[in-house]
């Protein structure tokens, strides 16, 4: 048997059978290019000034609480060589789940310059670095969609992810989701890079792979999913170039691919685990529970969506797809739809390895996570690390669509004319809003104006910042002033730390729930729109006539800063507490004199009354706050009581059915819609209504009464017993 010859260098053998593989990008003149390279450098450093002057701006993010905690644990951990075991395990937060990439560095940087949480430095140093790190991802996309489809879609990919409110936004003050977009940003640039290459590719290409993977697995266990990307790719990118003979006839590029993924892999994860010390103690555990944790998402709490505050586990599974097509910008939107009709084009002219890399790293984490029903908040923050590839294939469908009328130059100037006003929403947004771009929604959504009381706006509370500099402009807050302000806030974290050493100790600061905020005493409080209902904020009664002071966004209220005077509420509560009921009603009607559109005050007194039998005027108190705020639970259960106690069972039905559809755990609606549904000897509801509360809370022991009292009224004694005897054990 004759053997095979090798075909000569740079011809094709008999068995190497190879696709034909297509540019990877466009080919301009050493001139064009030349220019175009002067632009995308000039760009990214006028980005970088930009960005990192916006976050000395930005105030402090909501979730810092968590993450400067772990930031002091990380460097503890690290500077005691190990001594001190801390960040091994984090129950608030669970933050030991998380990588240490961005905390330990920032931890290490601020305590070398011995700044703390009470200096604005120190918060400062955490935005400079965030900054950087989002100009490293919007650097990295340049770079890819240069890669793919040449220079001129990489300036516009560069400008597309500046000019994107959200991400910019987050790049001043989010630790967490910008690291990890940059990560996959970086990864996903270097593999398009790798797979050109192969079977000869720069050792600095695959280490590239390996750090945009550890930047992104010492962020977010969510990392892993590169090592998907990079398998399943390198697959793919071998089977192009080969076809499935290459298998078994090039065993040597085989091999070579093999080599690279699993070094690439095993680098980037040991690269990753170095500053993530639970991961260190267990390496293959920890990383693997931590994903776990993460795709369940299992933190519940209620967010503002589609105008209803529901519980993150109760949103529809196209959240996160509303959330996208609300908030991102125009140009990146039709963009990214846009491709989808020219993908053929695309897939033809481009390379398509790189094509299908960039669609799956945006199509399948949305996917997975609606398969999944995971529990997503704060809008599509956790999904951030996917609008890299989202801007990639938007500005690749731009530059396409100009090269089909390359010799038409109408068209093309028409092209340009549409994409600039497709920008001008979000510029404009920037430029008037540089402290908090992230609150953006574009035209589709109404804007924030169509936003606001339907969605989420300033749910990290960043606007606290921009409160207390407005304070001290107006001579409120001083470093010189000599009496002490207290200062009552939802967000107690932001306002505590931007207050405490810049005004030497003579600010005091009070955490208060929202609904509740006249429970404590307090000269002027801080209440950014979070956790206010959307019904509240759509009734247009928000700010209400005590607030001296609003943060605004495109003229929407982000925060209102309110001023208590005479404490009339508070002093209605206190005599409340002290059983002081009569008190109690004189200090609330002066506060509901003053300021009608105060719910709190009218839900207070509305349970005075009921206190002291006055259920007419309990209930037309009640009705009071509800034309305020219509989803009070409080003033929604007080009606509702003030209705049975007049003996008018259906409107307290309608009440408490109300009460559970605001909040479908109030056990007590459940409870009291049973004993309303008893009294009109509906025997079989009021046991079912007594079953939803014990479900609601288990340790409920009246509603185990009440059931008890309706199975024996159902004939059914021997089940009776068994409530009775388990309501004995509570």
């Amino acid at each position: 048997m004759s053997k095979r010859k090798k075909a000569p260098v740079g011809k094709k053998g008999p068995a190497k059978i190879r696709a034909e593989q297509p540019p990877v990008a466009e080919v301009y003149s050493p001139e064009q290019t030349a220019l175009h390279k002067k632009i995308f450098k000039f760009s990214t450093l006028a980005i970088l000034l930009i960005t990192v002057l916006l976050s000395l701006f930005s105030g402090i993010n909501g979730d810092d609480e968590f993450q400067n905690d772990y930031s002091e644990k990380l460097t503890d951990y690290y500077l005691s060589l190990g001594a001190d075991t801390s960040a091994l395990y984090i129950e608030k937060g669970n933050m030991h789940f998380y990588g240490g990439f961005f905390d330990l560095t920032t931890g290490l940087i601020n305590r070398a310059l011995g700044f703390d949480e009470f200096d604005m430095a120190y918060h400062h140093v955490r935005h400079i670095f965030n900054a950087i790190i989002g100009v490293l991802a919007m650097l990295f996309v340049g770079l890819l969609a240069r890669e793919i489809a040449g220079w001129r879609a990489g300036i516009l990919a560069l400008w597309f992810i500046f000019l994107s409110p959200r991400f910019l936004g987050h790049s001043l003050m989010n630790p967490k989701d910008i690291p990890f977009a940059a990560g996959f940003a970086i990864a996903l640039y270097y593999m398009v890079v790798l797979f050109k290459s192969m079977p000869r590719p720069s050792w600095k290409t695959a280490l590239g792979v390996a750090l945009g993977i550890a930047m992104a697995l010492a962020t977010r266990a969510g990392g892993l999913l590169l090592f998907g990307y990079l398998g399943l790719f390198a697959g793919l990118d071998f089977l192009l170039k080969y076809r499935l003979k290459g298998l078994a006839q090039e065993r040597k590029a085989l091999l070579t691919y093999l080599t690279y993924g699993l070094g690439i892999a095993v680098t980037g994860y040991v690269l990753a685990i170095l500053t993530w010390p639970a991961a260190l103690a267990d390496p293959i555990g920890h990383p693997l529970a931590a994903l776990t944790e993460f795709s369940k998402l299992g933190i519940k709490i209620r967010v503002l969506f589609a105008g209803e505050n529901l519980l993150s586990d109760d949103t529809a599974w196209y959240y996160p797809v509303l959330w996208i097509v609300k908030t991102a910008p125009l140009f990146t939107l039709l963009g990214f739809l846009g491709s989808i009709f020219i993908l053929p084009a695309i897939l033809k002219r481009y390379n398509t390895a790189a094509i299908l890399l960039v669609y799956f790293a945006t199509l399948f984490p949305v996917a997975y996570i609606i398969y999944k029903n995971s529990i997503l908040h704060d809008g599509w923050r956790h999904l951030m690390f996917i609008y890299p590839s989202m801007v990639v294939i938007a500005a690749i469908f731009w530059v396409t669509l100009e090269r089909f009328f390359k010799s038409r130059k109408t068209i093309q100037y028409v092209i340009y004319g549409v994409l600039g006003l497709l920008a001008v929403d979000a510029v404009l947004f920037i430029v008037r809003n540089p402290q908090y771009p992230y609150v953006y929604f574009n035209p589709i959504g109404g804007g924030i104006k169509g936003a606001y009381g339907n969605y989420e706006t300033d749910y990290w509370g960043v606007s606290v910042r921009q409160a207390i500099d407005w304070m001290e402009a107006e001579g409120i807050l001083s470093p010189e002033m000599q009496d002490t302000v207290t200062l009552g806030t939802t967000f107690f974290y932001n306002t505590s730390r931007l207050t405490r050493k810049r005004f030497n100790g003579k600010v005091k600061v009070k955490y208060v729930r929202f609904n509740t905020r006249y429970s404590e005493a307090w000269d002027y409080g801080i209440f950014p729109s979070r956790y206010i209902r959307g019904a509240h904020l759509r009734s247009g009664n928000w700010p209400n006539s005590k607030a001296i002071h609003e943060v605004t966004a495109n003229g929407v209220p982000l925060l209102a800063i309110e001023k208590d005077e005479n404490k009339y509420a508070y002093l209605g509560q206190r005599a409340m507490a002290a059983g002081n009921l009569t008190e109690a009603v004189a200090q609330l009607q002066k506060e509901v004199q003053e300021h009608p559109d105060n719910e709190v005050a009218w839900t207070s007194l509305s349970s005075a009354y009921i206190s002291t039998g006055q259920y007419q005027q309990a209930l037309a108190a009640a009705q009071k706050a509800l034309a305020v705020a219509p989803d009070v639970e409080s003033a929604l259960l007080y009606e509702g009581l003030a209705y049975l106690n007049l003996g008018q069972q259906q409107g307290a039905l309608s009440s408490f059915e109300r009460l559970t559809r605001v909040n479908e755990e109030y056990y007590a609606a459940y409870y009291y819609m049973g004993l309303a549904y008893e009294a009109s000897k509906n025997y079989r509801a009021a046991f079912d209504n007594a079953q939803k509360a014990i479900e609601a809370n288990p340790g409920f022991k009246q509603a185990y009464q009440l059931a008890a009292r309706a199975l024996q009224a159902l004939g059914d004694n021997q089940n009776a017993a068994r409530y009775l005897e388990a309501a004995q054990k509570l």
